[in-house]
């Protein structure tokens, strides 16, 4: 069978084809009621006429022929008929508990079709295990009277792709394809479930992410993130490939495509949809196969791809069609990009060389702002929102939240305001710094953002094993992250003691977690100086000393610093306390 070394060599050398519709073409078949139960669904009381997954059990014939004319008219990838085949999707059915055999089924379908295809024409294909984006959404509320409110938890939308991944993989697919993404916050979910499943299988399979646009004229998301936010929140996967699917053709997917290809480091794709929805058509949807070639020929000719297919409205014909426009057309070359911090809410938040410092607003952090910490444990969010907002409006980058008190159950509390933040597009705009000294309360938050946010924070106090463990969540979850300067023998106050703790954290999430430097902020911690004790005198300079030797040892990483502890002796006098962080 073909392995991963092929798939890499074949994407240098020409243009790989992604397989069409399977929905347009299992619809030809006319199937009716019966045909989508077995003898253990004789009297279940839910139709499941449409249910095309369970096809996989009851007609695999039917899908290994679709599979099988897809793979003649040139495809060198095909997806299994999985695409609703989670046990959150499966519920409208009341199958949530037959997931796991649709997948297990639908790979081996798959799988047997690309053998037979080899056995006959020595032409080699890979199947990609299609994980679709579920009927729930983790970015919206499902309550018009509560924004914080969710037809789903995190927890269970990564169980239901864990659960379908683990199938797909023992089913012997050879990519992850996780596709038609309008949440990106459900698509994190299934990232990690994908980088947690090749832990638990001891395998690591390419994995192809695809985003999905509604929009002709719009650059975002379903859920508003921009292109460049959207790559920015999923990178950490390190993805084979990524593009877009679905949409309204070709045509109105270009200029994303083309951002996309501009800023990404990994090969693109496109398979679209064959044009508008269209009833009167064999298809459903009006382009033609000659005209849905002729769209993706174009935008191969400009070298924006690597790989090519059909979504919805796309048969065989249409695959064919494209197979032949992009014969001899050269694939793209994917460029190398230069790492630099960037975070992300709705929007990119990067910092270049020569960026003005960087605000982070602290004043949603109820350890810092009586204020806040008031609305908070009153349950007074609607206004706890609008601090968030004014922070914005008053020019912070990045906002910290952080729920650490000891009246509220913080995890919750976490949870229920960063829901609401995300459904205020001003506020989700911008990436959120999840704050807290409890491991549970940052990970509740990790749970909320749609982007890319920034952990605060970790530290070497427990040790290394917990430093790496909590690392390793963090990545998976898509976040940068601030390391405080602690290790096993204290916080750090000397300049030396500071630049050996970020040395050796730097050296431990490069290396062993496989952090990017521009995703680790160091803390070397600002403390407080007047204290009385002459020990305390240089704290300032120290920080100071440090922060210039930690950039000049790692370049891409960045520096921060909480600025109030250092006039923390004057608290009372605010005159003294802003006079000294200005000068510092």
């Amino acid at each position: 069978m073909p392995s991963i070394d092929d798939l890499e060599k074949s994407c240098q050398e020409r243009i790989l084809i992604i397989d069409g519709a399977m929905g347009t073409m299992i619809q030809q078949y006319k199937l009716d009621e019966n045909d989508f139960r077995d003898a253990s669904l004789k009297e279940h009381p839910i139709d499941l006429k449409g249910n095309n997954e369970m096809l996989n059990i009851t007609q695999p014939q039917i899908i290994e022929e679709i599979h099988a004319k897809y793979l003649s008219a040139g495809a060198d990838i095909i997806e299994t008929n999985t695409f609703g085949a989670t046990s959150i999707a499966q519920s409208e059915y009341g199958l949530s508990d037959r997931a796991y055999e649709m997948n297990l089924q639908a790979a081996r379908i798959a799988k047997e079709a690309v053998y037979k295809h080899q056995q006959v024409t020595g032409r080699m294909g890979w199947v990609a295990g299609a994980v679709g984006p579920t009927n729930v959404t983790l970015s919206a509320s499902s309550d018009v009277e509560d924004s914080a409110s969710r037809a789903a938890t995190w927890d269970e939308v990564y169980d239901a792709y864990l659960e379908q991944i683990l199938a797909l993989i023992e089913g012997g697919c050879d990519i992850i394809l996780i596709e038609t993404i309008f949440d990106v916050l459900n698509a994190k979910a299934a990232i990690k479930a994908t980088l947690d499943a090749f832990d638990m299988k001891k395998v690591e399979l390419p994995i192809i992410i695809s985003v999905t646009f509604i929009q002709e004229e719009g650059d975002r998301t379903v859920f508003g993130q921009s292109v460049e936010a959207f790559w920015t929140t999923v990178k950490h996967a390190k993805p084979f490939c990524i593009g877009i699917n679905c949409g309204l053709g070709a045509t109105g997917l270009r200029s994303k495509l083309s951002t996309l290809a501009q800023i990404c480091d990994t090969r693109t794709h496109i398979y679209p949809n064959a044009g508008l929805p269209n009833p009167l058509s064999p298809s459903g949807f009006d382009e033609t196969p000659p005209i849905t070639a002729a769209h993706i020929a174009s935008l191969v000719k400009e070298g924006l791809l690597n790989m090519v297919g059909g979504c919805c409205g796309t048969t065989p014909d249409h695959i064919q069609a494209i197979h032949d426009s992009v014969q001899g057309l050269s694939p793209r070359i994917p460029g190398e990009i230069i790492e630099i911090p960037t975070y992300a809410g709705l929007d990119t938040c990067t910092i270049f060389p020569d960026s003005n410092l960087i605000m982070v607003g602290e004043r949603t952090n109820v350890t810092g702002s009586a204020q806040f910490r008031r609305l908070i444990t009153s349950q007074d969010f609607e206004n706890a929102v609008e601090v968030a907002r004014e922070q914005i409006q008053n020019g912070a980058n990045i906002i910290d939240v952080n729920m650490d008190e000891g009246l509220i159950e913080s995890e919750t509390v976490m949870t229920r305001f960063l829901n609401m933040l995300a459904t205020e597009p001003d506020i989700a705009s911008v990436p959120v710094m999840i704050d807290s000294s409890k491991w549970s309360v940052l990970e509740a938050g990790l749970k909320c953002v749609q982007g890319k946010p920034i952990v605060n924070s970790i530290s070497l106090k427990e040790g290394e094993t917990v430093f790496l463990e909590q690392a390793k969540m963090i990545h998976r979850y898509g976040a940068a992250v601030v390391v405080m300067g602690f290790d096993e023998k204290g916080q750090a106050e000397s300049v030396e003691r500071k630049v050996e703790i970020a040395t050796r954290a730097q050296n431990l999430l490069v290396d062993k977690i496989g952090f990017s430097p521009s995703d680790i902020i160091h803390d070397p911690n600002v403390l407080a100086v007047a204290t009385g004790m002459a020990e305390h005198d240089n704290f300032a300079k120290n920080y100071i000393d440090a922060t210039r030797l930690i950039r000049e040892k790692f370049p891409q990483s960045m520096v921060s610093g909480g600025i109030s502890n250092l006039s923390f002796s004057f608290r009372g006098n605010d005159t003294v306390r802003q006079a000294m962080h200005a000068a510092f």
